[in-house]
């Protein structure tokens, strides 16, 4: 299985996916039918001519995932699939409604090559409990794909120096989270994004992951560092 999960679609001051095209570029290799899933926006269209421009710029050829049948069967033409960021409640629910989420879980595990930005790295995770999204819909469960046998917390923040806010911090939040679950969980930082070929894993990107487990202390992982234990 290979997969490619990335902590956010857009760096401040870049444009859409420019920060980590030259990896999803490389990661696909000679693939060139992408399948495109916009479920996480509540704009389909707009999503998806953003994204198919973006990915006609490397001379990738895009369809789109319908809510429909028709879904299925762009999954069985494509050699790689995107799954866009937005809210993972709304993206999971679709996917779960449609029956897709049975589809694209065989198809990555017969050789489709997964690539997830933001809500698209939660879903690949055995469940979306640690996403940072409001819960504006309800899906039949959280159970996800499970690609991957840790969870990924995107758009991780560190606690800024000298803040008087009294809520809890995302670290905070993701400590509670072990209290009741014992799988890891990696803090993605805006920027970063971990690259997995088979029983192999890797930190891509410019910033260090924060690994947390239940009753270890927390562990910073800088760019390039194998994470190849967490599989």
């Amino acid at each position: 299985m290979q997969a490619l999960l990335i902590s956010n679609s857009t760096n401040h001051g870049e444009g859409y996916l420019d920060h980590c095209m030259p990896a999803m570029r490389e990661f696909v290799g000679v693939r060139r039918r992408l399948a495109f899933v916009p479920f996480a926006l509540f704009d389909r269209q707009g999503y998806t001519e953003r994204t198919t421009a973006r990915f006609g710029r490397e001379e990738i050829d895009v369809r789109t995932v319908t809510a429909d049948s028709a879904g299925h069967e762009t999954l069985t033409w494509a050699e790689a699939v995107f799954v866009g960021g937005g809210n993972t409640f709304r993206l999971l629910r679709t996917l779960q409604e449609q029956k897709l989420l049975t589809t694209l879980r065989e198809r990555c595990r017969h050789g489709l090559v997964y690539m997830g930005a933001s809500a698209g790295a939660n879903v690949a995770c055995p469940t979306i409990r640690t996403t940072n999204d409001m819960p504006i819909v309800q899906p039949t469960s959280f159970d996800a794909l499970g690609l991957v046998p840790f969870q990924v917390n995107p758009h991780y923040l560190d606690p800024p120096t000298g803040s008087t806010h009294m809520g809890e911090t995302r670290e905070e939040r993701l400590t509670e989270f072990l209290e009741e679950n014992p799988t890891t969980v990696v803090g993605l930082r805006e920027g970063s994004w971990i690259r997995i070929d088979g029983r192999s894993a890797t930190l891509g990107g410019l910033r260090a992951a924060r690994v947390l487990k239940r009753e270890t202390a927390p562990e910073e992982r800088s760019p390039g560092a194998d994470l190849s234990d967490l599989l």
